[in-house]
C-alpha cells in the first residue's frame, strides 16, 4: 500500500470513528475547514494539555494568557502583516486549480531528494554491511546529476524568494516542466502576490464602520500584552509568554487534510531576552522544543531541522522542526528569532513604551524575542498519520489499530462485561463510576468481546478491561493491551495503578526533564 493510499485511508478512519468531520458537510461542505468529532477533540486537547503543562508548569519563568481574537488594526500594520503577508500564487489555466509557486518548487524539489534516496537504497541492498553512504553520495553519477540539479533550482528559487522576483519563480516552474498534478499541463499564469489575512467589518460607538481582521497569528496577542504581563506578574528577564488561541489565514492552496486549513489553532510561547543573547537562546530552544516532540514517542527519525531559506520579515535566525507526514516531510513547528522587530514597531506606532527596566544593570531597552509556535491541527495529524496500522494476523485476520501515544489517547480504557447478563453490566458499571474520575473510560456491552476489542482497537484505546463471571467471584478482571493483545489477569483493586502507569500524561512530562 503506498503513502497516498495510507493517507486516503487515513482520513476517511477519521470520519468513520468520530475523529474529524469534515465542516457543514451537509451542505456539501466547506473547503479546508474541519469540525473535530468526540475522539478528535480529546486527542486534540490532550495535546493542548501536553504542551501547555511543558511549557508553562515546567518553567518558572513563563506564564500563559489568552487575547481576544479581534484586535486593533494598526496592530497588522505594525506587525508587518497588512504590506507582507502574502503568498506567491500560480493558476493552471486548464485545471482552473491555483498553487503556491514555491510550494510547487519545493515539490519538485522533494521529488529529486526521493530520487537520490532511491539510488542510495539500491547501494545498500547490493552492497550490504560494506556499504559507505558518504562515499556513495559523492560519487554515484544518478545521485551526483540530481543533487546538481537539486543545488541549481533551489538557488535560482531562494535568490527569487529573497527578490521578490515573480517573474522568476514561473521561469523556474517553467524550465523545470513542472505540470499540474490535477491537468498535467505546463498552462500556467504569471504569478501574483496574495494577501492571506481575513477582513472583516465592526461597527463603531458613532455609528461608524471599521475594517478589520481575523487574526492571522497569536503572536501579536502575547506581544501588546508585554508590559502588562511583565508588571503585573513581576517578571524578570528573560521570561515567555505562552498561549493557546485560534488563527485564521485565507489559504487558497488548502490542501492534505487538516495540515493546511484556514482555520486552525496555534500554541505559541514568546520568549524575552536581552539583547545579544539570542543566538543562545535560539539554540537552546530548538533543542528543548525537539525534546518535546521525541518524547511523544512517534519516533526520532521522523524529526529533523530544516532552516528558512528565506528569512521572514521579522527575523534574523529561522529554523523548522518538520515531521515526516504520509506526504513527506513537512513543517510542524517554527522556531525564530524576531530580534525587537515586534514590540519596536509596536512602541513606534503606539507612542507607548515597550521597553523592559533592568534593575542589575540599571538600563532600560527593548527586549529581544526568541518564538516557538506550534500548530495544534499539524501535530493531531502527526499523531494520527504515525498511529493508523493495518495489521494482517494470524489465521488471515486483519484489524486496523490506531497506535496512539497512551498518554494522548481519547479513551485510556474501556469496560466491558463479557456478556449483558448474571450481573456483569452492574459490576462492570461499578469499576467504570470508580475509575472515570481519573481517566476518560468508556463502556461497551454490545457484539462479542472480540469484536468489541477491534473497535477500541480502532480509535486507540490503551486498554481494554473485561468483567467476566470470576470477577464476582475473586474481584479479578482481564486486562488486555492494545499494541500487544497479551492479557493478565488482575485484582480490581489494582486497575486504577496499572492503567496510570500507561496512560498519565506526567510520563511525557518527566522525559522533557530527564
Amino acid at each position: 500500500m503506498t503513502q497516498e493510499e495510507v493517507f486516503r485511508n487515513l482520513t476517511a478512519h477519521c470520519k468513520e470513528y468520530g475523529f474529524i468531520f469534515q465542516s457543514s458537510e451537509i451542505y456539501d461542505g466547506l473547503a479546508a475547514v474541519y469540525d473535530y468529532g468526540q475522539l478528535g477533540v480529546e486527542l486534540k486537547n490532550n495535546i493542548k494539555t501536553y504542551w501547555w503543562d511543558a511549557m508553562v508548569r515546567l518553567h518558572d519563568n513563563i506564564v500563559g494568557i489568552d487575547s481576544a481574537i479581534f484586535m486593533h488594526p494598526k496592530i497588522w500594520e505594525a506587525s508587518g502583516h497588512v504590506a507582507a503577508f502574502n503568498d506567491p500564487l500560480i493558476d493552471n489555466k486548464d485545471s482552473k486549480k491555483r498553487y503556491r509557486a514555491d510550494v510547487l518548487i519545493e515539490d519538485y524539489l522533494a521529488k529529486l531528494e526521493e530520487k537520490m534516496n532511491k539510488e542510495v537504497e539500491k547501494g545498500r541492498r547490493k552492497f550490504g554491511e560494506s556499504f559507505d553512504e558518504a562515499q556513495f553520495r559523492a560519487t554515484n553519477p544518478n545521485v551526483l546529476r540530481s543533487k546538481a540539479k537539486w543545488d541549481e533550482v533551489h538557488t535560482r528559487m531562494v535568490k527569487a524568494l529573497d527578490a521578490n522576483d515573480l517573474e522568476e519563480m514561473r521561469q523556474i516552474i517553467i524550465d523545470c516542466d513542472i505540470v499540474c498534478p490535477i491537468s498535467g499541463t505546463k498552462n500556467w499564469t504569471e504569478v501574483r502576490k496574495f494577501n492571506l489575512m481575513f477582513s472583516t467589518q465592526l461597527g463603531n460607538v458613532d455609528g461608524g464602520v471599521g475594517t478589520i481582521y481575523l487574526r492571522p497569528e497569536t503572536a501579536q496577542g502575547i506581544f501588546v500584552n508585554f508590559l502588562n504581563v511583565q508588571k503585573t506578574g513581576r517578571m524578570k528577564i528573560p521570561f515567555g509568554i505562552a498561549q493557546i488561541g485560534k488563527a485564521f489565514r485565507n489559504e487558497i492552496v488548502a490542501r492534505q487534510f487538516i495540515f493546511r486549513m484556514r482555520e486552525f489553532e496555534q500554541m505559541e510561547m514568546q520568549f524575552f531576552i536581552k539583547p545579544g543573547t539570542e543566538m543562545e537562546w535560539f539554540a537552546k530552544w530548538k533543542e528543548t522544543r525537539l525534546a518535546w516532540h521525541k518524547a511523544i514517542g512517534l519516533g526520532d527519525e521522523k524529526y529533523r531541522f530544516h532552516d528558512h531559506d528565506k528569512l521572514a520579515h521579522y527575523a534574523n535566525a529561522a529554523t523548522d522542526i518538520e515531521f515526516e507526514f504520509p506526504f513527506g516531510f513537512k513543517e510542524l513547528e517554527g522556531i525564530h528569532s524576531r530580534t525587537d522587530f515586534d514590540l519596536g514597531n509596536h512602541q513606534r506606532m503606539s507612542g507607548r513604551k515597550m521597553q523592559y527596566f533592568d534593575p542589575e544593570t540599571n538600563e532600560s531597552y527593548v527586549p529581544y524575542v526568541i518564538e516557538t509556535s506550534i500548530g495544534v491541527d499539524r501535530t493531531v495529524l502527526a499523531v494520527l498519520s504515525s498511529a493508523y496500522h493495518e495489521e494482517e494476523l494470524e489465521g488471515g485476520e486483519k484489524r486496523v489499530v490506531m497506535s496512539l501515544p497512551p498518554a494522548l489517547a481519547p479513551v485510556k480504557a474501556a469496560i466491558l462485561p463479557l456478556v449483558k447478563k448474571d450481573g456483569l453490566p452492574e459490576k462492570a458499571r461499578e469499576i467504570l463510576h470508580s475509575l472515570r474520575v481519573d481517566f476518560n473510560c468508556q463502556y461497551d456491552e454490545k457484539d462479542s468481546i472480540g469484536r468489541r476489542y477491534r473497535r477500541q482497537d480502532a480509535i486507540g484505546t490503551p486498554i481494554c478491561v473485561t468483567v467476566d463471571h470470576d470477577t464476582l467471584a475473586d474481584n479479578t478482571v482481564t486486562v488486555r493491551y492494545r499494541d500487544t493483545m497479551t492479557q493478565d489477569r488482575i485484582p480490581v483493586e489494582n486497575l486504577h495503578k496499572v492503567i496510570a502507569d500507561q496512560v498519565n500524561i506526567n510520563n511525557l512530562l518527566r522525559k522533557n526533564i530527564e
